[in-house]
């Protein structure tokens, strides 16, 4: 099973790029999009962001102009979850998708970015805390996860270029860099991608806004039920073509179609 999940700072300027004629390509399973720009009737009724073969689901945000998350899927889930439950609400601001199938939950999230010193940085905090806490949760139940997310904060300082240089910016924080320790060693979850892909050079995300430009990050990926590490065939950061300032991860599953 093949999922994919991408950032596209825009689904309309992701569109003009070919993102959709790629996907189309790809033979995934199922497709997280997350950063839309638009609203759920745009997206629906937008014949350039139709896939053949699959059900699509969208989260707008109250201004459409941001956020935005949606999954393509080749079976019809048995159910969808729109938010996780959080108080503040920032969940549910277009944030957080879930597809429920037989024995998988599959969830397109994007957390808020939080550029240092704004508001933005408290609700990702927000955001992240209770996230976790949901993260703790669920794990009691008897399903399998996968939630691919544009995560806007990264495990390690490997995984940001000139590492050192960022360190204690707003993405490489002491606190976010805990978080993904307690997700990853205290609940069990694991980045499908390192289980996969150790290689020392592989960015997903370019804040200077251009692919390649400036020092990358890697931001997106697919963070997955410690059960689900044994099924992890092959995971890829794909950067032959630019949609976005974000590239796509493909990750191939050994299990079977949803």
């Amino acid at each position: 099973m093949r999922v994919i999940t991408i950032s596209c700072d825009g689904i309309f300027q992701a569109a003009e790029r070919g993102l959709f004629e790629w996907l189309a390509e790809q033979e995934a399973e199922i497709i997280c999009l997350q950063d839309l720009r638009a609203s759920t009737p745009e997206v629906e009724d937008g014949p350039q962001f139709q896939l053949d073969g699959y059900f699509s689901y969208v989260f707008d945000a109250a201004d459409s102009t941001q956020n935005g998350v949606a999954i393509y899927t080749r079976h019809a889930p048995k159910a969808m979850m729109y938010g996780f439950g959080l108080q503040s609400g920032e969940d549910m601001d277009g944030r957080y998708l879930q597809a429920d199938f037989d024995e998988l939950s599959v969830v397109s999230l994007m957390v808020p970015h939080g550029p240092e010193g704004s508001e933005q940085l408290q609700a990702k905090s927000r955001f992240v805390t209770g996230l976790q806490a949901h993260l703790e949760k669920i794990t009691r139940k008897r399903r399998r996860y996968i939630f691919c997310g544009s995560w806007y904060m990264a495990a390690t300082d490997g995984d940001v270029e000139h590492g050192e240089a960022h360190d204690g910016e707003p993405g490489l924080l002491p606190a976010e860099r805990q978080w993904f320790r307690q997700v990853y060693k205290d609940i069990g979850y694991a980045d499908a991608f390192r289980t996969s892909n150790t290689d020392t050079d592989e960015f997903s995300w370019w804040p200077s806004g251009t692919m390649g430009e400036g020092d990358g990050w890697r931001t997106d990926t697919q963070v997955i039920s410690g059960s689900l590490v044994p099924k992890v065939e092959y995971a890829v950061i794909y950067k032959a073509r630019k949609f976005s300032s974000h590239a796509p991860v493909i990750v191939d599953y050994e299990i079977a179609d949803s």
